[in-house]
């Protein structure tokens, strides 16, 4: 029996003896009701509460930078897999992924896919190698591997990218805020952001690794109920979830699967939050080990959350989802229990995402383009960088999706094949300074023109098919300088 065929027979099972919130022709009763309102903002505002008294006590506690920036390198195996699992479950594998499966089907699956096989490839290739090397930051191991150019260019490239993935995951909490109260209120999202600038300003990344273990875990719990109770609670959704598994259609083709194969799979694959997990383990092993676990995990979550987009293809109209985000919607039908939970692994998905990029942009500004190793400089520039996101945030369309991949499209091109030759060439080969630092502003530009200028190059006569793949074209040429900036050691 295949997975799926057990998985429709474990649901119809479960069927008959699962009847609350069923109507009698065995579906859920979709009447769209808010059961979380009040719960979810007392439980909300105690959870913000907590996290500042824990950032409160590690800013009273004396440290150095080492300590506060890569919580003093030394975490074990279960540590960062799930600080690593709770910094990748963030807005866009949750709420995005979700709105991306509702439009696209099934296919909306390769995003984790790739995000998952990211983290395979980083485990086999580049974890332990990365670790050993004792770089601080992404930069730091560009400086260790090239120089202090090469440094000072990939800080500035991940600051400007990251400031856009921050901002997308406090588009989520707005969202998620929005849903809650009832209203879309921009001074109560900056008054919530700024919350959680303040505690990961005192706390630091050690804070960020203790509460990332609590977050992990209700993240889990709320996706993998919910996706239970959905399958469980209406008859034949697993059957008709079957009928939808297809890897490619018409809004998702080869083309589009190679783009993002690139553009996802780089940033998992050799991301500097993904690899500020890295930093902080306790040796390579525990790193390498570590990615693997995250990986297989993660591929398990890519499921159960794409089976909650696919369940609300089948069953939710767009006119009763009315331009609501698909898991907002979602929370409102489920058990006001569920919905509750739910809404915390959300909340707790954004902000475990939020406080670790927020924490490493930060710690990249301060190290490799102020060249401060210190606590305080860091803190000031997690003030600075919070406040650049919250403001795009608010003046922002909303789409998280859209927000996401237009910063991973000028990260990638510019850093994955760059930074990875540099790391495999280390003490092996000789790096042609010049050409290699060619490399990364040939890919950033051309991510950051098909990002920001592509309306205007379609009008001037550009073909379009050219343009929304400028970011693909550029890793391409930035892998071609980098591997010919790549000559033999002199002895």
């Amino acid at each position: 029996m295949t997975g799926l065929a057990f998985f429709d027979t474990l649901c119809i099972g479960l069927q008959k003896v699962v009847v609350l919130y069923n109507d009698p022709s065995g579906r859920i009763n979709r009447k769209k009701e808010n059961k979380v309102d009040l719960t979810f903002l007392i439980v909300m505002g105690i959870y913000l509460v907590l996290m500042m008294v824990i950032g409160v006590l590690d800013f009273r506690r004396k440290e150095n930078f080492t300590e506060y920036a890569v919580a003093g390198r030394r975490q074990g195996t279960l540590t960062v897999v799930m600080t690593l699992l709770a910094t990748v479950l963030g807005a866009s594998t949750t709420i995005g992924i979700t709105d991306t499966v509702y439009s696209i089907g099934f296919p909306g699956i390769w995003w984790l896919a790739f995000g998952a096989l990211g983290l395979f490839l980083q485990s086999v290739f580049l974890s332990e190698k990365v670790r050993n090397i004792g770089a601080d930051t992404l930069p730091h191991l560009a400086e260790i591997a090239v120089g202090k150019a090469a440094s000072k260019l990939l800080a500035g490239l991940i600051v400007i990218s990251w400031i856009g993935v921050i901002a997308g995951q406090i588009v989520a909490m707005h969202s998620l805020i929005s849903f809650a109260t009832g209203n879309s209120s921009k001074w109560l999202l900056i008054l919530i952001s700024a919350i959680v600038i303040l505690y990961t300003m005192l706390g630091g990344q050690l804070s960020v690794v203790k509460t990332d273990k609590v977050q992990l875990i209700v993240i889990l719990l709320g996706i993998v109920l919910c996706c239970g109770w959905l399958y469980i609670s209406t008859e034949g959704a697993a059957s008709a979830a079957m009928d939808q598994v297809t890897l490619f259609n018409e809004s998702y083709t080869g083309w589009n699967l190679l783009n993002q194969f690139f553009i996802i799979g780089g940033v998992y694959f050799l991301g500097p939050d993904i690899l500020s997990r890295n930093f902080l383990s306790r040796d390579g092993k525990t790193a390498r080990r570590s990615a693997w676990m995250a990986g297989l995990i993660l591929a398990v979550f890519a499921l159960f959350i794409t089976l909650i987009g696919v369940w609300a293809k089948i069953y939710v109209s767009p006119e009763e989802l009315a331009g609501q985000k698909t898991l907002m919607y979602i929370i409102g039908i489920l058990p006001k229990w569920i919905g509750v939970l739910l809404s915390l692994g959300l909340l707790s998905a954004i902000l475990s995402s939020t406080d670790t990029c927020v924490i490493n942009a930060a710690t990249i500004l301060s190290r490799d383009i102020l060249g401060k190793k210190n606590v305080l400089v860091v803190r000031i520039s997690v003030l600075i960088l919070g406040a650049a996101a919250v403001l795009i945030a608010v003046l922002g369309s909303g789409n998280i999706i859209s927000i996401l991949t237009g910063a991973y499209s000028i990260y990638t091109p510019g850093v994955i094949f760059p930074l990875l030759t540099a790391i495999l060439a280390y003490k092996k080969r000789k790096i042609r300074r010049g050409i290699w630092l060619a490399a990364v502003i040939a890919g950033g530009c051309f991510g950051l023109t098909g990002t920001f200028l592509g309306t205007w190059l379609q009008s001037i006569g550009l073909p379009s098919g050219v343009v929304s793949n400028l970011s693909l074209i550029g890793m391409g040429v930035s892998l071609v300088l980098s591997l010919i900036s790549v000559r033999r050691k002199s002895l």
